[in-house]
């Protein structure tokens, strides 16, 4: 399971096959395997060896695609960050990987200026611009590599158990915590999502999204292991996306489900030039029904929505399951096991709400450095989600929600994703997200943010008395709604539903 081995592979037997396509580079494989070589040989030049952590903080680019494949060749470790960290938060995760070199662009610098200082592993020479010459303390990326060999480095024999990856967790529920992947895992999304997504070598993928995001190497591993083209914009651009998508046959495309939204509501959506598409993904977060249903009515039989954690566990909603299950996200992959659990750690029935625990071939071995935290979320094998579901009678999952999204009110569960359903019925929603505010008399009341299709579209006190008209139970009826011209988003697009709160219940967002 040794994934270093993948790039040298194609470079051999299908050299002329076009590997990589980023802004104006085309890349056949024999070319991107000598950029691979050549940048690997300069990290051995550094002093950088098998085991050692690469710290990335860069937005998409091709030279994140190097850093991937270089590091599996040599056996480094890779911790893709954020790049919208700063301060402190950046001082931390650097310091807490053990990173002892650092690949950045000029955008970054003043941020790093006021941590370099702190950053405890790292040299001061180990600090590389990709998109510059040698500059301020900087080795320039071009510099770096322009004077490496380009033939293989040195083999390096990278076992199952071998780290590939440190993923630090979005912090959307707590402190960033490093989620660590070995080689064996990435292998396993290679072959398990191959299978899944129907990825062949003739396939060609397009990701538009955050390359740092975990979601990202459910595509992109079974695309090089495949030897398959991938195709990488430098961000989400939606009029772009859909563009490449007809000037390049794109087959297969990963979209959180924001995007998917601002896909369908693209005055320029125009289905009859996608029909290339074999498979639309989307992950990250839950797809409301409405939104399920109208992608399948514009692009029917292409949609596939995956439920998972980076720490480890997944289902899949294939588009062969959509019809007969479409308010499910399917069931687990073949080699994986799911059980839903009451808060005693015993299995329920079908169609009762629990906690989702699961396990297989990607699940982690723990996070880095954090014992403690391991063994509450793996026990005796099993990864306790934290995510609130049930399955039916076939098995297949429902999600309910997160247990720390969970509203309760008057001691009663109100679970937040119920209302959204109702809230995305609206035609002015676009898009929507409810949460938990404090209340003296019930101890939190559901609330309700909402983004529209345009901002005037409908009065707030209009839209709350329009949904508290439709939900079932009275409990669930929203106080308030805020009208929004954007959600607080992670890297990955997902909606970060704990700014939200913060911000509606210290009085500083906007109301329209």
């Amino acid at each position: 399971m040794n994934i270093g081995t993948i790039i040298p592979r194609h470079a051999r037997f299908r050299p002329n096959h076009l590997a990589v396509v980023f802004e104006e580079h085309r890349l056949t494989y024999r070319e991107f395997n000598v950029r691979v070589n050549k940048l690997a040989n300069a990290l051995l030049g550094l002093g950088v060896k098998k085991g050692d952590k690469i710290a990335t903080l860069l937005p998409n680019c091709l030279e994140l695609l190097d850093i991937y494949w270089a590091a599996a060749v040599t056996g480094m470790v890779v911790v893709p960050l954020n790049p919208l960290l700063r301060g402190s938060g950046l001082q931390s995760l650097l310091n807490d990987s053990d990173a002892v070199v650092v690949f950045t662009n000029k955008r970054m610098t003043e941020h790093l200026k006021s941590v370099r200082g702190s950053l405890t592993a790292i040299p001061p020479d180990n600090f590389v611009l990709v998109d510059s010459a040698d500059t301020d303390g900087y080795i320039g990326y071009s510099i770096l590599v322009n004077n490496a060999l380009d033939s293989a480095p040195p083999y390096v024999e990278n076992k199952d158990d071998d780290l590939y990856n440190i993923i630090y967790s979005s912090g959307t529920t707590g402190a960033p915590k490093g989620i660590m992947l070995t080689h064996y895992i990435r292998a396993n999304y290679a072959t398990t999502f191959a299978a899944t997504c129907r990825i062949a070598p003739e396939s060609i993928i397009l990701h538009t999204g955050s390359l740092v995001f975990n979601g990202a190497f459910i595509t992109l591993m079974p695309a090089f292991l495949q030897g398959a083209t991938y195709i990488l914009h430098p961000s989400f651009d939606v009029e772009r996306m859909m563009q490449t998508v007809a000037h390049e046959k794109v087959t297969h495309i990963m979209m959180v489900p924001s995007q998917i939204v601002a896909m369908l509501n693209s005055p320029n959506f125009d289905p009859s030039k996608m029909q290339s598409i074999e498979m639309i993904l989307t992950v990250g977060a839950p797809l409301h029904l409405a939104h399920k249903e109208e992608l399948n009515r514009q692009l029917p039989g292409v949609f596939h929505e995956l439920y998972g954690l980076t720490e480890g566990f997944c289902t899949v909603l294939d588009k062969t399951m959509y019809e007969a299950k479409p308010g499910s996200v399917g069931v687990p992959p073949p080699l994986y096991e799911m059980r839903i659990v009451d808060d005693n750690g015993q299995e329920l029935p079908p169609n009762e709400v629990g906690e989702i625990v699961g396990r297989g071939p990607v699940t982690m071995p723990g996070y880095y450095k954090r014992p403690e935290l391991t063994a509450e979320a793996l026990q005796e094998g099993w990864l306790f989600t934290g995510d609130l579901g049930y399955v039916d009678e076939d098995g297949f999952l429902y999600l309910v929600d997160r247990k720390k999204d969970m509203i309760i009110s008057g001691g009663v569960n109100i679970y937040p994703r119920d209302i959204e359903e109702v809230i995305t019925r609206h035609p002015n929603v676009i898009e929507c997200a409810v949460f938990g505010i404090p209340d003296e008399r019930w101890g939190e009341t559901p609330t309700a943010a909402v983004i529209l299709d345009e901002m005037q579209a409908v009065n707030a006190d209009i839209l709350r008395d329009w949904i508290n008209k439709r939900v079932e139970a009275r409990y669930q009826k929203v106080n308030n709604v805020i009208i929004m011209e954007d959600f607080p988003r992670s890297v990955s697009g997902k909606t970060l539903k704990r700014v939200l709160r913060d911000e509606f219940w210290k009085g500083r967002e906007t109301r329209i």
